[in-house]
Order: structure tokens, then C-alpha cells, then sequence
């Protein structure tokens, strides 16, 4: 057997549905300009120069509804349009200043401007307003490896015990994920490492070839894992357990990770919250509030940023990050027969939005790997590779990736309100999927605008952002929102009377998973 050590890079990608909705339209913009386009920009350069890369993601089915939507797509143009206008006025402004420093911030505003034209024609004419076809391009080549994730990416352990939650949320995400690319999903990509003793019950009865857990699902597992994160287990009902590497991560994500050096740019320090209401002008609109505008003049070290020192940084990191991994991976082949993996997960934005020269890191860890001893796979790759019968069964623990490791971040004393409303909708929803189980016509369209509100309502970003106090009433009035548009469907369904016109209106705000069937919440016999 190939001992060679292994990495695997697993990303997740999810953003809460958000239609004209200024407090989630912004992240989207953000990620789709720092994030995903720049994701794809380098794996075309890779793929141009003949460099192998393999990668395992997970494109949420709100986050596939959101890149589909027409509207959205359109929105995005304009908002670049914005930041194209104002970058005129910024390269302007910048020429105008004096003293020792302007001219390094006359190429950094030349440099942002730049960017924000390459980005706009990239999204509109390179890949057509269409980039989950590209992603499907590179997962046809072998490239990328697509993982499934629950619709709205719901925390599942906190449904364990109303199973036509959970089934209505996988059932939703293979319809979308079947829609957009074409095939089924190999793996599940549990929404925030959320696991509970029951979720492979679930995993099973779908077919999912594995998922992935916290890392000390298996270390505190029953029994512990003799071999921790470095090798896959299974459970008593055959699912394929593989645990994120806590180290790993931590160097991308963590609070001493590579982000945090001096060089490389500040992101929280914005233009449009430094200069005059008035020169932001032609960007925030009638906007109440200051908005990023993707102007970022300064490094971490509190001096003006330049991206050729933090592209080499960069680089210098991807090779210390491969050192790492590489020494780890070998010591624990001291103690393994099998090949160990170093199965590093991350959210989307560490390459991008939160950490601006993540995706450079990236494309100089592939072509860094490609001539040093240590392979890049995705998941399954992996798995191929391996003797499923040397798996070890294990009970992996309840974990999560959130705040203290368990669910803290989303049940406490700020959010535990919203789960005796929801548990009492999927109660309510399952009714009625067994009362109407054969309609059509307004009465179905209704009845799957309740599945859509009851899955929104779900989202896991939700009592998150409640938790971590960002735009906390906001969200909660989100959660209520959703709730309240649910109990009118029901409450109209119970006295066979619908309003059409609102209907409609609701159907226009919410129109997410467009092929939705409201009966998946029926309990299975």
C-alpha cells in the first residue's frame, strides 16, 4: 500500500438565502468576488499550466439557488458597476495626494480597480453569469469533487428526534444538487461538523459514500479511535466517518494562523468607513449605513499594504504548510499500516473574504505539492484507495465545530427560543403532508411555500449570528418572518381559504428550491 502521506482539501461554501436583502446580499457580493471567482481564476491558471489538483466542495443548495437566481446574478453586476464608479473616484482621489506614501497608495487604488474590472467581465462574459457551470467542469475532469450538504444547512443534531426534518432537508439537497450537476453525491458534508449519535441513520439510508466530523468525534468517540483524525472509521450502521484535521485547520482559520501576519491585508479596514458620507456617495446610494467597498489600503502591521510582499508570504506559507503536514503525516505512519490523511476543512471565505491572499496560498500549495512528497486527493480518492475492512468501528461522540466544540452556538440562552416554534412547524408540516398528499393547483403551491418557509427557518446561520450578537434582531425577526409565513399557509389550509395575491408576493420574495415537494415530509412507513 502507498504510504505516501495525503492531504485532502475540503471547503464548504454556504450562504443564507437572501433576496434584495442588504445584511446577507453584502457577504454574498463579498464571497462571490474574493471568494468563488478567485477560486475558479486559480484553478484555470492550474489547469492551464497542466498542474494536477484535487479538492473536495461543498456548494450549499441555499448558495446554488442564490448563484441561479436571475435577479441576483443582476444585482451583482450593479454592485460592481458601483465599485468600478467608485474606483474611478478612488484612483482620482489617490492621484491627487502628496507625501511619501502616495504613490504606494496610487497603485493600490490602480490595483483595486483593476481588480473590480477583471471580476465584473470575468462573471459576465468569461463564465456567463453561470459559475456553478464551471464548477460542474472541473468536477467532470476529475478536478473537484462535489459534496452534498443539507438544504439550508441546518444543524442537525437538533433535529434528531423529528426525523422528517432531517429528511426533508437531505431529500431537498439532492433534488438541487441533482438539478445543477447532474449526478448523486458521493459524500455529505455535515452542516457545522454537527453530529449526534442517530445522524448515520440518515447518512445510510441515502447512500452517501461518507461524511466528515469534528475532530474530536472520534478522539472522545465509543471507542476512542486508536488512530484520531488520521484514518477513517464507520459506524455500527456501515457509514464511512472521516475527522477534519484540528491543526490543519487551524493554521488557515485559526486565531495564530497564517491570516494573521503582518503582511498580508487588513480586511476589516475599508475606505467606506474612513472617508466622508459624501464621497461614498455613488456607492452606499440611500443606504443608512457604511458599506465595504472593497478599497483596502492596509496590511495587519498597520502599514500600507503591498500584494506582491504578501503574494510571496503566501507562498512562503503554503510551503511551510506542506512542511508541517508532511512531518505530522509521516511520524503517525510510524505507528500505521494504512496511509494516513490530513483531512484539512474550512469554510469558503478563509480563501478570499477573510483572508484576502487565501486563494494565491492555495494555488502555491498545489503547485508546491506537485514536486514535493505529499499528494493532494479529494475525499473519496482517498477512500478508493483504501481497505474499508481495516476501519474501525467507532460511536463518534456528539460535536460540532462551533463554540466550546458542542452546541453552544446554537442552543443558549440568546436563540433556544426558536426551537419549540420550529419542532411545533415540523409537527404542523407533517400533518399536513399527510392530510393533502395528492394536491395540485394553489392548494400544492401553497403547501411547498410552507416546506420552503419551514426549511428557511432552519438555517444554521441563523441562531449563529444571534449567538455571536451580528445583527442579532435582524435574524430574529428572519426566524419570525419565516415562522409567521408558515402558520398563515397553515392556518389558510385549515379553513380552505388562500390568499392568492400574497401568495404570490411570498412566492416571489422566497423562491428558493424552485422544485420543492412539500410531501418529503411525510413520515416514512
Amino acid at each position: 500500500m502507498n504510504k505516501r502521506p495525503v492531504i485532502s482539501i475540503v471547503i464548504n461554501a454556504h450562504i443564507p438565502w437572501s433576496i434584495h436583502d442588504p445584511v446577507y446580499e453584502k457577504p454574498f457580493f463579498e464571497s462571490l468576488s474574493d471568494t468563488y471567482l478567485p477560486l475558479l481564476e486559480i484553478f484555470d491558471r492550474l489547469d492551464a499550466d497542466h498542474v494536477p489538483f484535487h479538492i473536495g466542495l461543498s456548494l450549499s443548495p441555499s448558495l446554488c439557488c442564490l448563484l441561479s437566481e436571475v435577479r441576483m446574478q443582476k444585482r451583482y453586476l450593479d454592485y460592481m458597476t458601483a465599485r468600478i464608479e467608485f474606483g474611478q473616484k478612488e484612483v482620482e482621489r489617490a492621484a491627487a495626494l502628496r507625501g511619501e506614501s502616495a504613490e504606494r497608495l496610487q497603485r493600490l487604488a490602480q490595483y483595486y480597480y483593476d481588480e473590480a474590472v477583471e471580476r465584473r467581465i470575468q462573471f459576465s462574459e468569461r463564465y456567463e453569469r453561470n459559475i456553478l457551470k464551471v464548477f460542474d467542469y472541473y468536477q467532470t475532469k476529475g478536478n473537484i469533487e462535489l459534496l452534498a450538504t443539507a438544504a439550508t444547512h441546518a444543524f442537525l443534531p437538533l433535529y434528531i428526534s423529528q426525523p422528517e426534518a432531517i429528511q426533508a432537508q437531505i431529500e431537498t439537497a439532492i433534488s438541487v444538487f441533482r438539478f445543477h450537476f447532474g449526478k448523486y453525491p458521493m459524500g455529505f458534508y455535515l452542516p457545522e461538523f454537527g453530529w449526534t449519535p442517530g445522524v448515520d441513520t440518515f447518512i445510510r439510508a441515502y447512500n452517501f459514500g461518507y461524511t466528515i466530523c469534528d475532530t474530536h468525534a472520534l478522539i472522545l468517540g465509543n471507542p476512542a479511535a486508536s488512530k484520531g483524525s488520521f484514518y477513517p472509521v464507520r459506524t455500527s450502521l456501515g457509514v464511512c466517518i472521516m475527522a477534519r484535521d484540528f491543526y490543519a485547520a487551524r493554521d488557515i482559520t485559526g486565531e495564530d494562523g497564517f491570516p494573521r501576519t503582518e503582511e498580508y491585508r487588513d480586511n476589516q479596514k475599508d475606505v467606506g468607513f474612513e472617508l466622508p458620507r459624501a464621497a461614498l456617495a455613488s456607492f452606499i446610494g440611500k443606504s443608512p449605513c457604511r458599506l465595504a467597498t472593497g478599497y483596502k489600503y492596509w496590511a495587519r502591521g498597520k502599514t500600507i499594504y503591498e500584494p506582491e510582499t504578501a503574494l510571496k508570504t503566501a507562498r512562503t506559507h503554503a510551503r511551510e504548510f506542506l512542511h508541517k503536514q508532511t512531518v505530522r503525516l509521516q511520524e503517525a505512519s510510524a505507528y500505521m499500516k494504512e496511509t494516513p490523511l490530513c483531512l484539512c476543512a474550512v469554510d469558503a471565505d478563509a480563501f478570499g473574504r477573510c483572508w484576502y491572499e487565501g486563494p494565491a496560498f492555495l494555488e502555491a500549495l498545489f503547485r508546491e505539492a506537485n514536486h514535493a512528497d505529499i499528494r493532494c486527493v479529494s475525499p473519496s480518492e482517498y477512500l478508493y484507495d483504501q481497505d474499508g475492512s481495516l476501519f474501525e468501528t467507532v460511536i463518534p461522540s456528539f460535536s460540532s465545530s462551533g463554540e466550546s466544540g458542542y452546541a453552544e452556538t446554537w442552543l443558549d440562552s440568546s436563540n433556544d427560543w426558536m426551537y419549540r416554534h420550529i419542532e411545533r412547524a415540523i409537527e404542523r408540516m407533517t400533518e399536513l403532508a399527510e392530510r393533502f398528499p395528492n394536491e395540485s393547483g394553489i392548494k400544492e403551491r401553497a403547501l411547498n411555500q410552507a416546506a420552503r418557509e419551514l426549511l428557511l427557518a432552519q438555517d444554521s446561520c441563523l441562531p449563529k449570528r444571534i449567538y455571536y450578537q451580528e445583527h442579532a434582531e435582524y435574524n430574529t425577526k428572519e426566524i419570525e418572518n419565516d415562522l409567521r409565513n408558515f402558520t398563515t399557509i397553515y392556518e389558510s389550509l385549515g379553513s380552505s381559504h388562500i390568499s392568492t395575491d400574497w401568495l404570490i408576493k411570498l412566492e416571489r420574495s422566497h423562491r428558493i428550491f424552485p422544485h420543492i415537494n412539500y410531501r418529503m415530509f411525510k413520515r416514512k412507513r
